[in-house]
This record gives C-alpha cells, sequence and structure tokens, in this order.
C-alpha cells in the first residue's frame, strides 16, 4: 500500500470511531441516543431531500454541502458532542474543535487534509450559501427528533422554544422551507409538553 492510500485508510478507521460518540437526542422511537455517525447519515439524507426547497439552487453545490455534512462532525471523536443549548460548554466550543480538526485533518494527505480543514470550518462559519445550507439542515435534525420522540433531552433539560429560536438563528437564514418547519415543529413541541 503506497503512503497516500495508508494515510487515506488511516483515516477512514479514524472515522470509525464517530459512531461511538453518543448524542445527547434520542432516536424518534426512543429506543436509545443516537451516536454522531447516525446523525451524521440522516443530515445527508435530509439534506438531499430537502435541497428542492432551497431558493438559491444555482448558488449552491449540493456535493459540497454533503462533503460539509459528512466531515463537520468528525471533529467529535476528540472533543466530544457538545449539547446545543450549553451556553457553558458552548463557550470554548470552537477553540476545542478547532483543535480537534486540525489532529484529525493531519492524518490525511496534505492536499486533502487541508481541503477538508478549509471545508469544516467554512461550515463552522455558516456564511456562505452552502454552508448556511448544510447548518441549516444540521441544526433542524435535533428539533425534529425531539418533536417526534419523548424529547427526553429537552425535558431533562426545561428547554424553552425561546431556546430553540435564540440557538438555531442560522435557520433564519436558510431556506424559508427550513425556517417554516422549524416552526411548526416548536409549536408540535410546546403542543406535546416536550418544550418548557
Amino acid at each position: 500500500m503506497n503512503r497516500r492510500l495508508k494515510q487515506q485508510i488511516d483515516f477512514v478507521l479514524e472515522a470509525d470511531k464517530l459512531k461511538n460518540v453518543i448524542r445527547r437526542n434520542h432516536l424518534a422511537d426512543d429506543s436509545r441516543r443516537e451516536n454522531t455517525a447516525e446523525h451524521t447519515w440522516h443530515t445527508i439524507l435530509t439534506a438531499l431531500l430537502l435541497f428542492e426547497y432551497a431558493e438559491n439552487k444555482h448558488e449552491l453545490n449540493l456535493l459540497h454541502i454533503v462533503r460539509m455534512i459528512s466531515i463537520h462532525d468528525l471533529v467529535e471523536i476528540e472533543a466530544g458532542d457538545t449539547f446545543m443549548f450549553d451556553v457553558e460548554a458552548n463557550k470554548n466550543k470552537f477553540d476545542r474543535e478547532n483543535q480537534a480538526a486540525k489532529k484529525i485533518f493531519t492524518l490525511l494527505p496534505y492536499d486533502q487534509g487541508k481541503q477538508y480543514y478549509d471545508t469544516w470550518l467554512e461550515f463552522e462559519k455558516e456564511e456562505t450559501p452552502d454552508a448556511i445550507f448544510a447548518a441549516s439542515v444540521d441544526k433542524i435534525m435535533p428539533v425534529l427528533l425531539n418533536t417526534y420522540s419523548k424529547g427526553v433531552s429537552w425535558r431533562e433539560t426545561n428547554i424553552t422554544a425561546e431556546q430553540v429560536h435564540t440557538t438555531l438563528k442560522v435557520i433564519k437564514k436558510g431556506p424559508k422551507k427550513i425556517q417554516e418547519l422549524l416552526e411548526e415543529l416548536i409549536r408540535l413541541g410546546k403542543e406535546n409538553g416536550n418544550l418548557a
């Protein structure tokens, strides 16, 4: 095996550890908490389905969006999952994840590692049309699961509709249909008692 391929395989094996990172959200059937690899797959699938609602499709690159979603949570292998409503943990989240990103992406050949790090950083900044779409879909996923399950991760921390609005402000920059979906999910979450 040549050096480049070995680096790529080492990266793939490192990425396998994402299956062991447990998130706060439960699956829709409430059987257990989801892991980050499952979240990543589910977010990619949702992005593919919701892409038709993007008003600015001509500005978007769906493959780039899928790449962003595929890699942005790999940092959790090193940094762990940070609950989006944990104010204290989110204060240094970027620094912890940035350090993790540099460590993980240096496993790859230099050119790929740099490309992946730059893609991860683009997602984190939530400024480009691709990053806004990707982040909107990523952020709607826990809301979806907490609305259609018993909402354990919301209930155990008394999450309010106001906290959801404040924390998920990137969705306001994304497709109108995802904004409308967020409002509907919040309404249902309050109605079913999952939001305080």
